[in-house]
């Protein structure tokens, strides 16, 4: 199942959520969901017995929730009970609370923004700039950001189309890049960082996202010339292209006197103007 995870807001309150491209629906996790509805100071628990009471009613939408990994409070991905858009108004029935109504039109247009945004591209940006900057990431950081992701979807739809896959091999060129201009692996990078679960560009300075931008665009455009066939030439063409970087990144600390890779993560400084 292809997905894509994100946090939705309601009244302030996070809701995870998370996105399945191949059946193009909403999955919301349950027991953030019942936290909202029933303000209850242990919603897992009311969970569990609104669980076990629609159980005895014979109510489907219980038996039709599953469970997906989501990211817990502690950090670490957790197997959570979740339900689409269709159950979760049918669940909201069952919980009685005043904050129903506002919801129900809370989750009508979370599902109407997304198909919006499939629609046109330019909102899932706008919605993306807004998302960054409640984080307060400065306004140069979330520029660059919004530009690596085109860059980085211009290069792996330039694997796509050489019929590469994603995951492993997608991941292995990565490493790749990564380690060749900056000296680690993206996981390196992440220990570096004092990183776990957090994404790693989200993390990155404005220098270290230019850098990486010029690998991943130096590799792309190898790539259409060169037209790899197998994965080890793929390979070669990722090394070429993030060696263009780190020539780059080399150059400028030796004018500047100052390291490119840098520890700084968003909790350390969430306006970086590097």
């Amino acid at each position: 199942m292809n997905k894509e995870n994100a946090i939705k807001l309601f009244e302030d309150k996070s809701i995870r959520t998370m996105w399945n491209v191949d059946e193009e629906e909403w999955y919301f996790s349950v027991v953030d969901v019942v936290a909202v509805l029933s303000e209850s100071v242990d919603p897992a628990a009311y969970w569990r017995k609104l669980k076990q009471r629609l159980r005895e009613e014979g109510n489907e939408t219980v038996t039709n929730c599953h469970g997906l990994k989501m990211l817990a409070p502690d950090g670490k991905m957790r197997l959570t009970d979740v339900a689409n858009t269709q159950q979760l108004f049918r669940l909201i029935q069952s919980i009685p609370s005043k904050k129903a109504e506002p919801f129900k039109m809370w989750l009508a247009q979370v599902a109407k923004q997304r198909i919006d945004q499939l629609q046109d591209p330019e909102l899932s940006i706008e919605q993306a700039m807004t998302d960054y900057k409640r984080l307060g990431y400065s306004d140069s950081w979330i520029n660059q950001r919004l530009k690596s992701i085109e860059i980085r979807k211009d290069l792996t739809d330039e694997w796509k189309k050489h019929g590469l896959q994603e995951g492993v091999q997608f991941a292995s060129l990565t490493d790749i890049i990564y380690k060749t201009w900056s000296g680690k692996t993206a996981k390196e990078y992440k220990q570096f960082k004092g990183l776990h679960k957090e994404n790693l560009r989200d993390n990155m300075t404005n220098k270290e996202l230019v850098i990486n931008m010029l690998a991943e665009l130096s590799t792309k455009e190898i790539s259409e010339v060169s037209n790899p066939e197998t994965f080890p030439e793929h390979e070669d063409v990722a090394r070429r292209g993030a060696n263009i970087a780190k020539e780059a990144r080399l150059k400028l600390e030796a004018e500047t006197g100052k390291k490119v890779v840098s520890p700084l993560n968003a909790k350390n400084v969430l306006s970086i103007e590097q």
